[in-house]
């Protein structure tokens, strides 16, 4: 029931929902996280968006797992190399800018969701709010690299979640 209900309330707020592509079956493998990965039923709950989204006449964008959305500095764009998981704030050693690891993530995910919308022909406001697909138009969406573009890099990580 809370799945459904907050599936609801992302889908009744948005014209378009990004997420990330887990391969949620290889991290249950991981035996410290498998508990945590299920009990969350991310794989359901996207199931959930998907159709709730559909049926809207909205677009579920999913981003590439091998987007490097913690790795990103969602300020100056700077990719760092090597992040293990258990590190969750970093300094951007080129901008100087603190990240907080999720945060992060979630900025630089939805920064790719608007860039990929925008790609496909969708309309996407300043603000990331506005966003309509061309009717008639199937999306044909791919991975590709984050753009540099500062209007891009939208909200701080309190305004993503």
């Amino acid at each position: 029931d809370f799945l459904h209900k907050l599936s609801h309330k992302f889908v009744s707020d948005s014209q378009a929902v990004t997420v990330e592509n887990l391969n949620v079956k290889g991290m249950v493998r991981n035996h410290k996280l498998a508990k945590a990965i299920s009990d969350a039923g991310w794989g359901t709950f996207t199931n959930f968006l998907a159709y709730k989204l559909e049926r809207k006449g909205a677009k579920l964008v999913e981003i590439d797992r091998w987007f490097p959305s913690s790795k990103l500095c969602s300020n100056c764009f700077y990719q760092v190399s090597e992040m293990p998981l258990d590190v969750r704030e970093w300094t951007c050693p080129n901008c100087g800018t603190d990240r907080d690891r999720d945060g992060n993530a979630a900025i630089n995910i939805r920064a790719e969701g608007i860039r990929m919308l925008k790609t496909d022909g969708s309309a996407v406001s300043a603000v990331g709010g506005d966003v309509r697909p061309h009717l008639g138009r199937k999306s044909k969406m791919g991975h590709s690299p984050v753009s540099t573009e500062a209007d891009t890099v939208l909200g701080t990580p309190s305004q993503c979640g």
